[in-house]
């Protein structure tokens, strides 16, 4: 599994039209083989910004990497605001190569 990671600091002021963006946007991630599930994280409050993340789970890196080269890919990109920085600066990406996961373990019946 691999996990592409996006870390947005956005401006205090932006988050409401930050948050529109993302759940109104048209998502063509399960179009894609290899792609799992998708997260938008909203987390700590700063002086200057509201920390956001994009949470991406794919079958495997080589999936996450079609993905950055498919047309689906160019879609869902191409509708970012261009007129108004709701941002400070571009987003961070993080990709993680997954080497454990533990899952609950389902209780035995009676």
């Amino acid at each position: 599994m691999f996990i592409a990671m996006n870390r947005f600091k956005v401006r205090k002021d932006a988050t409401e039209e930050f948050e529109a963006v993302w759940l109104n946007r048209e998502s063509h991630l399960h179009e894609l083989d290899g792609f799992i599930e998708f997260h938008m994280l909203r987390g700590p409050e700063r002086e200057d910004h509201v920390l956001y993340s994009s949470h991406t789970v794919w079958a495997s890196k080589a999936a996450f990497e079609a993905w950055t080269r498919s047309d689906q890919f160019r879609r869902s990109h191409a509708r970012a605001p261009q007129n108004r920085p709701l941002t400070l600066g571009h987003p961070e990406f993080e990709g993680f190569e997954v080497i454990q996961t533990v899952g609950r373990v389902a209780e035995a019946a009676e």
